[in-house]
């Protein structure tokens, strides 16, 4: 019996771009889907451009998210989640173009090994996507755990959204924060990366992120205050779960400490300090780094601009 695949698309006020995302939905080699499309609470005309569309292909549903959920992306993916029937889900945007292969790439890796999730690469584009795909099944893979989690932390091993089709199992236990509206993503997918045993990454464009000023991405970019709150808080939530874990090492504490500097106007430094189960002596080892840490960055900066 074949697989079914649960696609979560989130839309709002993306009636301009929704079509070609669904077409690409469409398109794919595999066609055991479900697509569950979750307005939340846009007010352009997107019932409009998808009533054909639903009216023809069954395998979409299109839902207005419930009070229940916190507005946002990361209460509309939970819907989603909450009524997904697959056996593996995967989160596409409503403004994207997902390679044709997408889900018969993914789901053959599954089918190889005991994996629980499978992460691909994800190009952007801007302006009018230019439909040339590489058919080609031939690509390197390597597998991801819990051991490169700082890795994945630090970017060095991206995990962008739209980019990984996770097995239903990954979601039994985790949701999206939904108070977070920037790096929602990162935060979830730290927690399940840390709680499962493995997953492979292939080397294959397998999805196309279209860039503008509206995007969620954007608006960090362009220091929108909620966003930078939101990536303080979701820093604080990963420290504390891999405390939690025992899986909080030196290297990625150092680099959150780091980062913390930018983000004193929400106190991320003490918070994360607060959360650490460390010694009086550690705390004040730390604290210690902190307040130096200005005067090193900017003398190692003198130097490297020297060279």
């Amino acid at each position: 019996m074949k697989p079914i695949v649960t696609i979560i698309m989130a839309t709002y006020n993306r009636s301009r771009y929704i079509v070609e995302s669904i077409k690409s939905i469409q398109a794919q080699t595999f066609q055991n889907w479900e697509c569950l499309i979750i307005d939340d609470g846009g007010t352009d005309n997107t019932p409009d451009v998808l009533a054909p569309i639903l009216q023809q292909d069954k395998r979409f549903s299109y839902l207005k998210r419930t009070d229940d959920y916190t507005k946002g992306l990361p209460g509309s993916r939970n819907y989603g989640l909450d009524l997904a029937k697959g056996d593996y889900i995967i989160f596409f945007d409503d403004d994207d173009i997902a390679h044709p292969q997408n889900l018969e790439i993914c789901l053959d890796e599954f089918s190889k090994d005991d994996i629980s999730f499978c992460r691909y690469i994800r190009e952007a584009f801007r302006g009018d996507f230019k439909y040339n795909f590489d058919l080609s099944k031939e690509y390197k893979h390597f597998y991801i755990d819990k051991s490169d989690i700082n890795k994945i932390l630090k970017n060095e091993l991206q995990f962008n959204s739209c980019a990984v089709m996770w097995s239903k199992e990954c979601y039994v236990e985790h949701r999206y924060t939904e108070h977070l509206k920037y790096a929602e993503e990162w935060e979830v997918y730290s927690r399940i990366i840390t709680s499962v045993k493995k997953g492979v990454s292939v080397n294959k464009s397998l999805y196309y992120g279209r860039k503008h000023e509206e995007s969620i991405t954007g608006d960090f970019n362009n220091k929108n205050e909620a966003s930078l709150k939101s990536y303080a808080d979701a820093i604080h939530l990963v420290v504390s779960d891999l405390n939690n874990k025992k899986l909080l090492n030196d290297e990625i504490l150092r680099y959150f400490i780091q980062v913390s500097l930018d983000y004193r106007k929400y106190n991320l430094f003490d918070r994360i300090l607060t959360t650490l189960d460390y010694s009086y002596y550690k705390k004040n080892k730390w604290k210690l780094f902190y307040f130096h840490l200005p005067m090193r960055l900017f003398f190692y900066r003198l130097l490297k601009n020297k060279h």
